[in-house]
């Protein structure tokens, strides 16, 4: 998102800075600019044919630029749509056929000029270059209510028409009679579009407590998601499930058993929903018929994570296998030919990558097939499956490419009450211990890390620093044991694994222990910041981005929007709100602590970071605040980012120095 500050030529940055520039700066400076640019891929596809691929970069900065390359021609990227609008952001483009796109926009607003909310619209393009289409229905002039949610693509192919997609439809309520715009009964329903002349067709009619559909590979919609409000218009935290026999308009809920059953895909071949469903304490995935008897059957379980991601390809987003993470994220299988593809091109690639299948050609004759690892940000690989050829296409990241990167080892350490606890150790190359080392708790916190490239960690190794992320309890993926109330209500487990992280490092003579520091963003920026209310001698330097530094003021922040019971919920009442809440312990800090926070985050509002930078100068402690205006909780801009690591670099550098 953008900042309104920011200078012309920092917005105009290339994405790697060029080696004559690079030689000027110093090496922090240099690290800091490639670890944080922007993703030279933020989103790539393959046409139908199989014969172009779309795919999004970006300036570096804001703006969103949409490429086609025809592998069959130039093989040279053709810019077909540019997006540079303030707080905007272009993150997804599908083909409908070979020769038009539909592009999903996600952006901020706000509403009377004060409240900020989220929004998407979905844009078509085709490649003749021709000017975008708004694919979003327009809103009319009479209608109640903002239109925030502008459409989900639910299918690519609609049987015999030609450029149409499925997509859902905010429909507002309008009180204009005989209004084509709007419609008497608001809600969500779903209508089937030309995306070349906008011309639309409803397909289901609006559900006022909808939340999404999904259609079966013919086109077909067969599951409903529907999550219920109370009186004052505020969800109440219940989802519903609902599906349909073939050739029926009757919905059926999902109930009994399977009233927890969490569908998100339909075979129409197979007459089945694939979804998500707790067994024996932990995540499993189920197919459940749809032909009104709901009869269920295991695909997939484990007695030790959560069986937790769906592979689908192609346009008909067919299931082909499901993932879970344990020390590595793998996937099951459930097409053989594609197991012993994905098998042969890990074996056949450098440091035996993880393989992902990004996108299939109609046919699935030919494949984008992503390979990353731990020290590999990434290459995209057109797989020609008849001549049995792979060629490179992209890197995801091509301003660290040629970087050395330093290995991620999973590890484990025992918390203070002996639990072990896995998290992933990556130590700089050629350092010896003990070394300056900072914890890096995640986000969430019903998140977890997992083993793969992260562009912090890497910069971190970059400059010397040894770096533990604790998937402390309180994380997502090892069960429901594990997840506990989650991080906040029970924040005494998780921190207290957070600093047994830091403990730990100490004990093995990894790290110095007057040279130890804690960085998180998010809830990982929480648990930096609370970390110092149960040990303040433990770090001696603390780093929080986009913190939650007050739980009542987290519930009162959602008092303006939908979802506040749900908030309410997932913080709970009682003593852990107060006890459990930096901001209400400054007087307690040891460590200098530098924060940083962009003004339009709708994650966590940035008045979290501006309390606790209050509360720390009132007690009269080391606190640095960074504040970027116009951005959100992701900071996604190269500038922004390159700006903060270099910052956070001479913050570690200055309290962790020998």
């Amino acid at each position: 998102m953008q900042n309104n500050t920011l200078s012309a030529v920092i917005v105009a940055a290339c994405l790697a800075c060029a080696p004559a520039a690079l030689a000027q700066q110093s090496e922090a400076e240099e690290l800091a600019a490639r670890y944080g640019a922007r993703p030279t891929v933020l989103d790539i596809s393959l046409s139908p044919s199989g014969t172009k691929i779309a795919y999004i970069t970006s300036d570096n900065a804001t703006t969103e630029i949409l490429n086609v390359v025809d592998l069959n021609g130039t093989a040279e990227p053709e810019p077909l749509l540019y997006l540079g609008e303030a707080n905007a952001e272009m993150t997804r483009c599908d083909w409908v056929n070979d020769t038009w796109l539909v592009c999903n926009v996600v952006g901020i607003s706000r509403v009377n000029g004060s409240i900020p909310i989220s929004y998407s619209r979905l844009l078509s393009v085709g490649t003749d270059g021709s000017d975008p289409n708004l694919v979003t229905a327009r809103r009319s002039s009479s209608a109640r209510g903002v239109q925030q949610d502008g459409g989900s693509v639910l299918a690519l192919d609609v049987e015999g028409e030609e450029n149409r997609v499925l997509i859902t439809r905010d429909f507002l309520e309008d009180t204009e009679i005989g209004s084509r715009l709007g419609n008497a009964e608001p809600g969500l329903g779903v209508e089937s579009v030309d995306v070349t002349r906008n011309r639309r067709t409803t397909v289901e009619d609006p559900d006022q407590f909808a939340t999404g559909y999904i259609a079966d590979e013919t086109g077909e919609v067969r599951l409903k998601i529907r999550n219920p409000r109370d009186g004052a218009g505020r969800l109440t935290g219940a989802t519903q499930y609902w599906y349909r026999t073939p050739d029926s308009s009757r919905w059926i809920r999902f109930e009994g058993e399977l009233a927890d059953f969490n569908p998100v895909a339909v075979s129409a071949a197979d007459n089945v929903a694939y979804g998500f469903q707790t067994r024996d304490g932990y995540q499993a995935l189920y197919r459940v018929a749809l032909d009104g008897t709901a009869n269920s059957e295991v695909v997939l379980s484990r007695s030790d994570v959560d069986v937790d991601g769906l592979m689908r390809i192609g346009r008909q987003r067919r299931v082909v296998g499901v993932s879970y993470a344990t020390e590595k994220r793998e996937i099951a299988y459930l097409d053989e030919e594609l197991e012993g593809l994905a098998s042969r091109l890990q074996a056949a690639l450098p440091g035996t990558p993880l393989i992902s299948i990004a996108d299939a050609s109609a046919d699935e004759r030919t494949l984008l097939i992503v390979a990353s690892s731990d020290v590999d940000p990434g290459m995209t690989y057109l797989l020609e499956r008849d001549s049995n050829t792979l060629s490179p296409l992209l890197p995801l990241r091509d301003a660290v490419a040629e970087l050395p990167m330093a290995p991620m080892r999973p590890i484990t350490f025992p918390a203070a009450d002996g639990t072990q606890i896995p998290g992933y150790l990556t130590l700089p190359l050629n350092v010896e211990g003990p070394m300056p080392a900072v914890v890096m708790p995640h986000g969430g916190p019903g998140s977890r890390d997992e083993w793969g490239f992260d562009w912090m960690v890497q910069f971190f190794a970059a400059r010397g620093y040894a770096v533990l992320q604790p998937n402390f309890r309180g994380s997502a993926g090892y069960g429901e044991a594990w997840f506990g109330r989650n991080g906040f209500q029970q924040w005494e487990v998780a921190v207290g694994d957070v600093n047994d992280a830091g403990r730990w490092l100490v004990a093995e003579g990894i790290a110095d222990p007057a040279r130890l520091g804690v960085v998180g963003w998010s809830y990982g920026g929480y648990a930096a910041l609370q970390s110092q209310v149960v040990d303040p001698e433990l770090y001696q330097a603390v780093v929080a981005i986009a913190p939650v530094t007050d739980l009542e003021l987290v519930v009162e922040e959602a008092r303006d929007y939908t979802n506040f019971a749900v908030v309410r919920r997932f913080i709970g009442d009682g003593p852990h709100v107060e006890a459990g809440s930096p901001a209400n312990f400054a007087d307690r800090f040891a460590a200098p602590v530098l924060l940083f926070h962009g003004t339009e985050d709708l994650n966590v509002g940035h008045f979290q970071s501006r309390r606790m930078r209050d509360r720390l100068e009132a007690a009269e402690a080391d606190v640095r605040y960074v504040e970027y205006e116009g951005f959100d909780h992701h900071l996604d801009h190269g500038q922004v980012r390159g700006n903060m690591l270099l910052a956070i670099d001479g913050f570690l550098g200055e309290h962790l120095a020998p």
